[in-house]
Order: C-alpha cells, then sequence, then structure tokens
C-alpha cells in the first residue's frame, strides 16, 4: 500500500515537472539570438589575413557609407567577371501545378518551374494555411524532398528546413540540383561557373515567390546545407533581394586544410575545359587549383567579399565542423562594413560540434528566420 502511494506521488510529482516546463514561456527570437551577434572575447577585433572589402580597387580605402556603392559594384563587377556573367534574369517564371495535398497546417505543391530559359526543374512549394501575405524561404539541396521531410531515414535528420518553417508560417520553396547531379550540374547554355549559375537560379526562384499572392516580396529569404548553404551563400550574396540568408556549415572562407570545404572542385569553382582538375581532392603540385577558384586565389579573394555584398542585410551562419568559432576572424570584415552603414546585430554565427544540424542549432536557425522576416521591419 505504501510502495502504491509512494509511485503515485512520483507520478503526480513528474507530471507537476512536466506541466511546469510546458508553461514555461519561450524566450522571443531576439533574447534567443542576442548572445550570437558577438564574437568570442578571443575573436574580437580579429580580422585574420583577408582584405579587407573596404578596399577600393585601386588601393584607397572607403570612407563614409556614400562610397559603399561604388565598392559594392567593383566586387560584384570582379566576381562575375571571374566566374562567367550571367543570363537575364527572369523577371516572371513559369511555374506549372502538378498535384497538391494538405498536410499538417499547410498545402504541399508539386511544381514544375522554369529555372532558366529553356530549363525546368521539379519542386516542392508549402503553403501555410490562412489569408496571408506570408514572409518565404527558398530552401536549397540535393534534392527537394528532404527539405520537406519525406526522407525520415538518419542522414536526413533536422534537414527538413522546408517543412519547419512552413510550419512556422512560412511559404518554401523547396529545390534541388539542376539537372538531379551536383556533381555535374546542368548549366543550359550558361558560361558561369557552377556556383554561380546556382546563384542565378536562386535569382529565378525569387522571382518565382515574389509573383505568388500568397508572398510579401519583401520578406523572402534563403537557407541551406552544406553544398545547399554553399548556394544559399552566393544566392544571397549575388542577388541582393533576398531580405535574410542563413546558411548550415558550407564552409565560408577558402580552406585547404578541409576536404569538405571544396569550392576547388569543377562543380562548384573549379570548371576549366583547357585545365581539368585530375581528380576530387585537396589541390596539390599534381592536381592544381583550376577554373576561377584559382584566379580567385592568385588576385587574393576570399568568400569575405561575398559576405559583404549581403551587408547590410542579416546574415547567420550556423556553423559546425567546417564553420567553427574562428570563423569570426572573416566576419568581422562583415560587421566592419554593417558599422559603417549603420547596422548592428546582422551578423550572427551559432556553433555545434558536427556537421549535420542539431534541433538546438535548429531552433536558432528558425529563431532568425522568426525574427528578421516576421518581427523586424522590412
Amino acid at each position: 500500500m505504501r510502495r502504491n502511494r509512494i509511485l503515485r506521488l512520483g507520478a503526480l510529482l513528474m507530471l507537476f515537472q512536466g506541466m511546469a516546463c510546458w508553461a514555461e514561456p519561450v524566450p522571443p527570437a531576439g533574447e534567443l539570438l542576442s548572445p550570437h551577434f558577438h564574437p568570442p572575447s578571443e575573436f574580437v577585433g580579429e580580422f585574420g589575413s583577408f582584405r579587407s572589402p573596404l578596399i577600393y580597387d585601386d588601393g584607397t580605402r572607403v570612407a563614409n557609407a556614400a562610397g559603399w556603392p561604388r565598392r559594392r559594384a567593383e566586387i560584384l563587377k570582379y566576381w562575375h567577371g571571374v566566374m562567367g556573367a550571367w543570363p537575364a534574369v527572369i523577371e516572371k517564371p513559369k511555374v506549372e501545378l502538378l498535384r497538391e495535398e494538405h498536410r499538417e497546417n499547410f498545402t504541399q505543391r508539386r511544381v514544375r518551374l522554369e529555372i532558366a530559359a529553356g530549363q525546368t526543374a521539379e519542386g516542392w512549394l508549402l503553403v501555410p494555411d490562412g489569408d496571408g501575405p506570408f514572409p518565404a524561404v527558398l530552401v536549397c539541396y540535393y534534392e527537394p524532398e528532404t527539405s520537406i521531410g519525406v526522407k525520415s531515414d538518419a542522414q536526413h535528420v533536422e534537414r527538413d528546413f522546408g517543412r519547419q518553417l512552413a510550419r512556422r508560417g512560412f511559404v518554401t520553396l523547396n529545390i534541388g540540383t539542376p539537372g538531379g547531379n551536383a556533381w555535374k550540374p546542368d548549366k543550359g547554355h550558361s558560361i558561369s561557373q557552377p556556383l554561380s549559375f546556382h546563384a542565378y537560379v536562386a535569382a529565378n526562384c525569387w522571382h518565382a515567390l515574389a509573383n505568388l499572392p500568397q508572398v510579401d516580396s519583401r520578406r523572402i529569404g534563403i537557407v541551406g546545407h552544406s553544398y545547399g548553404g554553399k548556394w544559399a551563400l552566393f544566392g544571397g550574396a549575388l542577388w541582393e533581394k533576398f531580405a535574410c540568408i542563413v546558411v548550415s556549415d558550407p564552409g565560408i572562407v577558402w580552406d585547404e586544410t578541409r576536404p569538405n570545404v571544396n569550392y576547388w572542385e569543377p562543380w562548384y569553382l573549379g570548371s576549366d575545359s583547357t585545365q581539368p582538375r585530375c581528380k576530387p581532392g585537396l589541390p596539390t603540385t599534381d592536381n592544381p587549383r583550376t577554373g576561377a577558384y584559382a584566379q580567385l586565389i592568385k588576385d587574393r579573394r576570399d568568400i569575405t567579399d561575398l559576405h559583404a555584398l549581403i551587408c547590410p542585410r542579416p546574415f547567420l551562419v550556423s556553423g559546425g565542423t567546417e564553420d567553427s568559432p574562428e570563423r569570426w576572424r572573416a566576419l568581422n570584415h562583415a560587421i566592419a562594413v554593417n558599422n559603417m552603414l549603420g547596422a548592428t546585430n546582422r551578423v550572427a554565427m551559432t556553433n555545434r560540434r558536427e556537421h549535420a544540424p542539431s534541433a538546438d542549432s535548429n531552433a536558432l536557425l528558425y529563431a532568425f528566420f522568426e525574427y528578421f522576416l516576421k518581427t523586424a521591419t522590412p
């Protein structure tokens, strides 16, 4: 009898504890994010060996905010010149509805969309229940099924950004590699490097979202993990209408000590018909840098230029094994640009031990979109 009373009391205690946890208010997104806008003390004011994006091509320094548009135009011109010019952006890409179904608290639509002239791809458009207009996010990955959470194996856990954001009231457009093969992406007739072409596709997808009556075109973000993170970084930097950029562990600078920060590969920036790479892997004397990547290294340019192009828009690095806290040395350059422009708390980084996203890292990722695409003034 006494034992049964103890068990009942224990069960009640667990119930009350559970109720207390459930009733505890969730901190506002801004409060959750606040610690992540500042580097650890050892990286405050540290800029590494990166070339400052605030130096004009002639060697002089940008003096104030009025000089930034000129410098920004220089950076864009240089990168497009090295990577290859884009075709004309498609302002009204065709979007064909193939089928739809209601799921959870959103409608899931299979669509075929025009990603480049004469080129289409299938993806998933998730539209929340309600009237809208809603904020929206373009989700980039190898294929769109992972992003909408229909792949349940361990390799795809916590990568369903599109589904989770749709559940939180965002329209999401979920897309995959042009042509379906990330190692040989289909660029159509484009002359640009593959990763630049991916950014061009993102710009066309921005228009596809912006043209929807359910979407607030001022509040469209972009996100991706790993390969998708590289895609989101270049898309967000090279297409300034994305209002918020989030990247999950893509490698946000060149780093030839880490094989997965592999911008040198031909499917990213190393495409070169005159001097193809011998084999995938780290650049060596016998397997040298090629394509645009080789030129970028020669010219001492790094992805810090692209971080600067994002300014003053909000930019979150959800870092894992490839983007550890030392990457603040690079991000401090973007903070310097934002400071000059009078913008604060626009560059953030979170860190985890693994390359794969976690529930904790994703909670902050979603909070970043919640804050900047729902709460903050566009």
